[in-house]
């Protein structure tokens, strides 16, 4: 009975150890490895620090805005995780109120118009949850889009008084000021 019991221990020990070996190389992985690398843009505007991270995807010959990047749904704004954004201080974006603090960055591309999303909850993968996480928007503003030169890379930018998101022939600003 002792031998069976042993037996047992061993292989549960065996699998246990391989199972976490397993978990570590996956979590361990090298993420600028990617297709669509990680990137962060930094910066200060109005005394505000603001961080952004994101992962880049390319454009590789494809059609993007209103193709890749469907116009009129939620997009997580880059590839893999969701992006986040966070701000060290309350701000006003595009003139409206948001609290000091980390966001998912989300948009609803259009062909003139954007949404810009601020939703409280982080640690998204892309926007397939979007949905069931709505509710934790803390703000949406409306900007227009424009038009800019070839950008092969999806590209967030922190400037003057505007963070700015580039790709493709798109480019799309939102005004940040002190709150």
């Amino acid at each position: 009975m002792i031998n069976q019991k042993t037996k047992y221990m061993k292989r549960t020990l065996l699998l246990t150890a391989f199972l976490a070996a397993i978990s570590f190389v996956a979590f361990t992985q090298d993420k600028s490895k990617r297709p669509s690398p990680p990137a962060v843009a930094e910066g200060t505007i109005d005394g505000v620090k603001i961080k952004v991270d994101y992962s880049q995807p390319g454009a590789k010959g494809r059609k993007v805005m209103g193709g890749l990047v469907p116009y009129g749904e939620v997009w997580r704004t880059g590839a893999n995780e969701a992006t986040v954004i966070e701000f060290d201080k309350n701000v006003k974006i595009e003139g409206q109120a948001l609290a000091a603090g980390k966001y998912t960055l989300f948009t609803i591309p259009g062909e003139s118009e954007w949404t810009i999303i601020f939703n409280k909850k982080i640690g998204q993968w892309g926007a397939y949850d979007y949905a069931k996480n709505k509710d934790q928007d803390a703000l949406q503003v409306k900007v227009k889009s424009g038009k800019t030169d070839f950008t092969e890379l999806f590209t967030i930018s922190v400037n003057k008084d505007v963070v700015t998101l580039k790709w493709e022939n798109t480019a799309v600003s939102f005004k940040v000021s002190k709150g």
